[in-house]
């Protein structure tokens, strides 16, 4: 039944969704938290960083190179022209991580006709430092009389959380342990901008194009949310367990049943 998309039957899909997403959204919230420490750019940047802490942080050095290519690089691109100049010690308004789902253009067609909708990604998340939310860069990069100084800063502070997630592989392992990846996207709005998201180990789907055009008919806005898959649930992957079960089998060993 998941391939047949009636309105009756999307709307069922998309409560279910939601309420997978808030579940979700809500464990992610608190692991966040828990792991809000190393989140902090000083954890990698060190001194290179303005804090009333000192001491040095191993490989800090390299840090900053890479985040000075990095933000060069996406500074002086077509979709930011702004100063590729960035020097130390590095300022931030702001080291809370906050979740805000991920969003995209889609152009939905049915019959001769298109139209460009907004679609939500209901459970993949863009991880961004709680004061540079992606809807606020989105409004200054369609905004002709943008603040280059304000470009600059969120700039700055995607490629910073970029750095900081890309070099704490421990977080990243326990993050998908937890059935909770960390991956890098790139959407076209925002150019070569490094976004971090987190998604779950659930898919969601578009409808065919036909649903999604009525459904923003009916709803008068040319928005969508994808859904998910109920199917795909009970078949959830379990590395932790093949991860045995293979050591188990290379070992010689057979799993017992009942009668033996």
């Amino acid at each position: 039944m998941e391939g047949y998309y009636s309105i009756q039957r999307l709307l069922a899909l998309r409560k279910l969704t939601r309420a997978i997403a808030d579940h979700l959204r809500g464990e992610i919230k608190s692991y966040l938290q828990t792991f809000a420490p190393q989140l902090r750019p000083r954890t990698v940047l060190g001194d290179y960083v303005q804090s009333s802490t000192r001491g040095e942080v191993k490989g800090a050095e390299q840090a900053f190179q890479e985040l000075q290519a990095l933000y060069e690089k996406i500074a002086g691109s077509k979709t930011y022209n702004v100063s590729k100049k960035i020097s130390a010690p590095l300022e931030f308004e702001s080291t809370t991580v906050s979740l805000t789902p991920l969003e995209y253009a889609y152009q939905a067609k049915s019959g001769s006709a298109s139209k460009t909708v907004a679609v939500t990604s209901p459970l993949k998340w863009i991880l961004s430092y709680s004061s540079f939310p992606p809807s606020r860069l989105s409004g200054m990069l369609a905004n002709r009389n943008r603040d280059e100084a304000d470009i600059r800063q969120f700039i700055l502070h995607y490629c910073v959380l970029h750095i900081v997630v890309s070099r704490q592989g421990g977080l990243m392992e326990i993050l998908n342990a937890l059935r909770f990846p960390v991956v890098s996207e790139h959407l076209p709005e925002y150019g070569e901008l490094p976004l971090t998201c987190v998604r779950c180990a659930i898919g969601t789907v578009l409808p065919p194009d036909d649903v999604i055009v009525e459904s923003t008919e009916i709803s008068g806005r040319d928005v969508f949310e994808e859904v998910v898959k109920p199917s795909e649930i009970p078949v959830l992957p379990d590395p932790y367990r093949d991860r045995l079960i293979e050591l188990v089998k290379n070992h010689g060993e057979h799993f017992l049943t009942e009668q033996e």
